[in-house]
């Protein structure tokens, strides 16, 4: 077994996203900015965006965080993306999720200017990513791309199995690894809640993305022998085992399933470290405009 380490790759690719970004800063005479709005107070969400506004800083991008209590309605939400929209100065622009339950995310990300949509959820960049148009891809999907890429994995020909059909991650990975590319070039099958037998399909795959969001759902009965295995889940438990008062666990079961696989991701250090890295080459290509020309 060999792990997909999260930790290596981002920390390279990182470094080329700082160069690109101090090269743009002095032509552009600005940093790359992105901006993040985080509504409520949810612990793990407040996580993730400190995250993002670090590594921001890390590479060298303009970060704005901007905050508001549960109590926002979704008009003032969405005339503060059409502000944003407009500035100029601002590049790419995220929505933090979950939101309160008043407020319709479909409707918030949609009023989000795609060409600012660096977590490429918009129908825009979706549609655009099916075609194989040049778009930002969803932030996570891309950064696990991104990851086999660096391996050198070669995924064409193979079964990929993808546990999860969310548009945030499993919809998208289905499409990026059946698309003629590389990595790509996989026959992709799509499992959820619902698949009669999933077992039996997700034993069948080469490739296993595990996206479903149950703490160690994918169990070692379910993986043939020398599967690469892709662990999406970040199940947060209560824990007096650590300094933070919780405990992060992955949709598959690390402990037995590592010891069929060939590759896997551990959690943490895996796959939420690389969903950041898609997140700041999203942000430094919608500043260069090399996707949709400015």
């Amino acid at each position: 077994m060999k792990l997909l380490d999260g930790k290596e790759v981002s920390a390279k690719i990182k470094e080329d996203i700082k160069r690109d970004a101090s090269e743009f800063t002095a032509v552009a005479g600005r940093r790359p900015h992105l901006v993040a709005i985080l509504v409520g107070n949810d612990g793990g969400s407040e996580t993730y965006v400190a995250s993002k506004m670090r590594n921001c800083e890390l590479v060298g991008f303009e970060s704005t965080n901007i905050r508001y209590g549960v109590d926002i309605t979704e008009e003032e939400l969405i005339a503060k993306i059409e502000e944003i929209n407009k500035d100029e100065n601002i590049d790419g622009l995220i929505v933090q999720l979950p939101l309160p339950k008043h407020i319709d995310p479909d409707k918030i990300t949609e009023a989000i200017d795609y060409r600012k949509d660096v977590d490429g959820f918009h129908p825009i960049n979706l549609g655009r990513m099916q075609r194989n148009l040049p778009c930002f891809i969803p932030a996570t999907p891309y950064g696990i791309m991104l990851m086999l890429e660096h391996y050198g994995i070669d995924t064409a020909g193979k079964h990929a199995v993808v546990v999860g059909r969310s548009n945030i991650v499993g919809s998208p990975m289905s499409i990026l690894l059946a698309r003629n590319s590389n990595p790509g070039n996989c026959t992709v099958t799509l499992t959820h809640s619902r698949t009669a037998d999933l077992k039996t399909e997700v034993l069948r795959a080469d490739i296993i993305v595990a996206a479903i969001g149950k703490k160690n759902f994918v169990t070692a009965d379910m993986v043939k022998d020398g599967a690469i295995v892709v662990d999406v889940g970040i199940n947060r438990e209560n824990s007096t085992e650590t300094k933070s008062g919780f405990k992060l666990y992955g949709d598959v079961d690390f402990e037995e399933v590592s010891k069929k696989a060939s590759w896997i991701t551990p959690v943490p250090g895996g796959v939420g470290l690389m969903t950041i890295v898609g997140l700041l080459k999203n942000t430094l290509e919608a500043a260069k405009g090399t996707i949709y020309s400015k």
